[in-house]
């Protein structure tokens, strides 16, 4: 049936009403997806969750962004109930090592709160007021120091995902995904069917019609949303929606990973993401209650994979010994960063990695999955003539989302001033530098990164993001002068936030401290 230029159906013909929705794969992203849209719309429509057994999850672990709080109370998910089943902890950011100049052993911090004052005063320019030795975060923000001195982001007393910081999570992707479908379908009622996918058919306007299982199913609906990862079912396999390749930017295209135990029952959990860079990318060090998980993302084009883990190993070997580290089972994934030319085609959306995958730098994989989500469902589509209308609108929302990922990530490495290998000296090759993000680095030397650089209502990251990767890697803005009643104000942002630090430092407990009366009190 055709359409006008506007994609809306013309002719006489009966608008399908979307009742039954399909969702094609398991994982966080499907189960999140299935969670979510049970939950918010049982009454109008049925959800039906189909995965094979075929296929298991990479489940190498995964950070979180503070968002994800909100999306397990929408679901219904309990805190704790979260926390003890998801072998999770308190992630209150990330920390950046060796990023700037592997020779000074240099570090700083991307935390997860807002910067007091942000918005109303110059906070590059308070900065520099303090005249101290402070780094960027530690002066304009209280969550760094915490981080420093492993504590926690609320106290045992403070509600079920209430914060005292701001905070996210660490997480085991397989706990994770088990959990989600546990609750959704106990409690959600969503109908999970455990088959392989034989064959897809399409009616006669090219829109999915039906699934057909290898257990002789037949499962039709009117939407179907593609969570099968990598593989694309719907959305490539299928459809043939291309991958814009955007490796041209971001090199990193491997990922060599294991679960490292930790020395010691009772070490300390890091409150952070800790993101070491190496000759050719860089290791991630994930604390979970139980291990770390920890992994290294590199480019292909400038380390050899056998290289990749020699490095892995070594850094591994550093906590728990060389004998332990060489024991540990390395599994190697690998992948294209970039992401798809449409999200959303016919009756067709792709959510998670089959939407496109980056790498894992800065957690926004899960983020992008919730920001999906949250608009599907806040947008669901009652018609198939209306779902014409959403389709433009969601991918021309998701195609510059996924651009300002692009350009935050390349930004960790634009501002590095290693020269210790071809990777580091290619990534400042200015032909791998988005125009876009070439003019605002112009722009950040006169002015710090403000609401301005940045449309929409929902940036996945906020221009208080680019102000703490940029002041944490020594960029330099032009100094704006403080009036005297800026000054004032300077003063006291600076004082007070001294005194969050030292009440924080009295009143929170250690990561691990926490976690573990929050086991004890939910046996």
């Amino acid at each position: 049936m055709p359409y006008d230029k506007y994609g809306i159906f013309y002719g006489v013909y009966m608008d399908k009403t979307i009742k039954d929705i399909v969702i094609i794969g398991g994982g966080s992203a499907g189960w999140l997806t299935a969670g979510i849209l049970a939950k918010e719309h049982s009454e109008r429509v049925n959800i039906t969750l189909i995965e094979s057994p075929q296929v298991a999850t990479i489940g190498v672990g995964e950070g979180t962004w503070p968002s994800m709080r909100n999306t397990l109370e929408r679901i219904g998910i309990k805190e704790s109930d979260f926390l003890t089943q998801c072998d999770a902890s308190f992630k209150q950011g990330s920390q950046f090592i060796d990023w700037l100049d592997k020779s000074k052993h240099d570090k700083y911090y991307h935390p997860f709160m807002t910067p007091d004052g942000y918005g109303h005063i110059d906070l590059h320019a308070v900065w520099h007021s303090a005249d101290s030795r402070r780094t960027f975060a530690d002066t304009i923000n209280h969550q760094s120091a915490i981080c420093q001195h492993g504590l926690a982001p609320k106290q045992a007393s403070t509600p079920q995902y209430a914060a005292v910081t701001n905070y996210g999570y660490h997480l085991d992707a397989t706990k994770f995904s088990n959990m989600l479908q546990a609750h959704c379908v106990t409690y959600l009622k969503v109908n999970h069917i455990l088959a392989h996918i034989t064959e897809i058919q399409n009616d006669s306007n090219d829109f999915i019609e039906c699934i057909h299982t290898s257990d002789g199913e037949k499962i039709s609906g009117d939407l179907f949303i593609d969570c099968s990862g990598a593989t694309g079912l719907l959305i490539d396999k299928h459809y043939g929606i291309s991958l814009k390749n955007q490796q041209h930017i971001l090199f990193n295209d491997r990922a060599i990973a294991a679960q490292v135990p930790y020395s010691e029952d009772e070490s300390p959990i890091e409150p952070t993401t800790l993101s070491t860079a190496k000759s050719a990318g860089w290791i991630w060090d994930i604390g979970l209650t139980s291990r770390r998980g920890t992994g290294y993302v590199y480019s292909s084009n400038h380390l050899s994979d056998c290289d990749a883990k020699k490095e892995l190993t070594s850094y591994i070997a550093a906590s728990i010994g060389a004998k332990k580290a060489n024991a540990l089972t390395y599994r190697t994934i690998k992948f294209t960063p970039g992401y798809r030319e449409k999200f959303w085609h016919k009756n067709c959306v792709a959510i998670g990695m089959s939407s496109g995958f980056i790498e894992p730098l800065e957690a926004s994989a899960l983020a992008m999955v919730e920001l999906s989500i949250s608009y599907l469902s806040e947008q669901l589509p009652s018609s198939q003539t209306h779902m014409a209308l959403i389709e433009t609108r969601f991918n021309q929302q998701f195609e510059y989302r996924w651009q300002r990922v692009i350009e935050f990530l390349k930004l960790h490495y634009v501002l590095s001033k290693r020269d210790d290998s071809q990777y580091w000296v290619d990534n400042r090759n200015e032909q791998s530098i988005p125009k876009r993000l070439q003019a605002l680095l112009a722009l950040w030397k006169y002015q710090p990164p403000s609401r301005y650089d940045l449309e929409q209502q929902q940036e996945i990251f906020p221009s208080s993001s680019y102000q703490y990767i940029l002041y944490g890697m020594d960029f330099k803005t032009e100094q704006s002068l403080l009036t005297s009643s800026q000054q004032t104000i300077a003063k006291q942002l600076i004082d007070r936030n001294q005194d969050k630090i030292q009440q924080c430092i009295q009143g929170l407990p250690a990561n691990r401290a926490l976690l573990q009366s929050i086991t004890k009190a939910t046996a």
